[in-house]
């Protein structure tokens, strides 16, 4: 079983995420390369950070499932954000795909950094994860 968790002796998270997460001993891991927020025909699911960032969380759950994984099983989300201005965007993005993953407020471990520029200027939010794989 996945465990993620924050422990009483450093301060509480500052957001929507856990300090600590942990796989099971012998759990197949599973790295998922930096989503961004690509349609299946490869346009971009908008012009902005909020639309994008729901389109990366609808391709991270779809890499989930086919690889036998799932959200609850993710450890670790790690987001890159190609400037200041899109932070509000990226946070109302992930908010409603949060409230379905994780609505007991178990999240994963999560870091998110904001960068001058991602891979080319239509991209303002890519997110890379780990989890694991039931079984494996």
């Amino acid at each position: 079983m996945t465990r993620r968790w924050s422990p009483q002796e450093i301060a509480a998270p500052v957001g929507q995420y856990s300090h600590l997460a942990s796989a099971p001993p012998g759990a197949e891991l599973l790295f998922i390369s930096g989503q961004i927020g690509a349609l299946p025909d490869g346009r971009m699911a908008g012009p902005d950070a909020e639309a994008q960032s729901r389109q990366i969380y609808e391709n991270l759950g779809a890499l989930l499932a086919v690889a036998g994984s799932g959200p609850r099983h993710l450890l670790r989300l790690f987001t890159m954000v190609a400037g200041a201005e899109h932070l509000t965007g990226v946070r109302a993005g992930r908010a409603d795909t949060f409230a379905r993953w994780f609505p007991d407020g178990d999240w994963p471990a999560h870091s998110l950094i904001v960068v001058s520029a991602l891979a080319s200027p239509e991209i303002l939010v890519e997110v890379e994860a780990v989890a694991v794989v039931p079984g494996g």
